[in-house]
């Protein structure tokens, strides 16, 4: 598996997810687990501001010179999300956070009914995933007839394996014990961002779900 990220620029495993972290509940002592860490920098950030008490991170593969094993971060765990048990006490964390990490999953609906052990009665799942539906994207595969991968990441990065629109990032936690409280549709994101934004306004948000690069859902576990 490392070798299809290895043509990854050494940002792309070290950014830090600053809208996600936004998104935190307002609770010093919060235990958060995070899949798909990268290089551990998210939760570097979360625990330096204390915005929890314990940050556990996860990732395939192990990163050199990164923050996988900075102190900070009280566990990082090395394993297949689909394959490997993380080993983790159940009911434990307030919050568990995948910044586009479900697109790349074989199966990402069975890795959040494995994971949802892991979270506490009233905690949440933050989530964010890429728009399949998004205008430039869609016209290529429709008029070019283009469905060509991109290495270097996007909406049509070479690693995703599944993909998602709006009605689909819903459909992740329908079949779970889990109540929508926030789904957000992210147009910062895109280059021509302030452009899309004013048509966004000018058209009364009709055409929002083709202008929307990424999703970003916050879902509470109810049970």
């Amino acid at each position: 598996m490392k070798l299809i990220y290895d043509t990854k620029d050494a940002t792309y495993f070290r950014q830090v997810r600053g809208d996600l972290i936004s998104l935190l509940p307002d609770n010093r002592s919060q235990k958060i687990l995070e899949i798909g860490s990268g290089g551990g920098n998210t939760l570097v950030e979360i625990k330096s501001r204390s915005l929890a008490s314990e940050v556990v991170g996860s990732d395939i593969f192990s990163l050199d010179n990164s923050n996988q094993r900075n102190p900070l971060i009280d566990k990082f765990i090395i394993a297949d999300l689909e394959k490997d048990d993380l080993e983790l006490p159940l009911e434990y964390f307030d919050v568990i956070l995948a910044g586009d990490v479900l697109e790349h999953l074989v199966d990402p609906w069975k890795v959040i009914e494995n994971l949802t052990k892991f979270l506490k009665k009233g905690g949440i799942f933050i989530v964010s995933v890429p728009n399949l539906r998004e205008i430039v994207t869609i016209s290529k595969v429709f008029f070019l007839g283009d469905f060509n991968y991109n290495p270097e990441g996007g909406i049509m990065d070479k690693t995703h394996l599944r993909f998602f629109c709006k009605k689909n990032v819903k459909d992740l936690f329908s079949q779970t014990d889990y109540e929508i409280k926030l789904l957000k549709a992210r147009l910062d994101i895109i280059e021509e961002k302030s452009i899309r934004k004013a048509f966004n306004r000018l058209t009364l948000h009709i055409f929002e779900n083709f202008l929307t690069a990424q999703y970003v859902i916050i879902a509470k576990k109810i049970t």
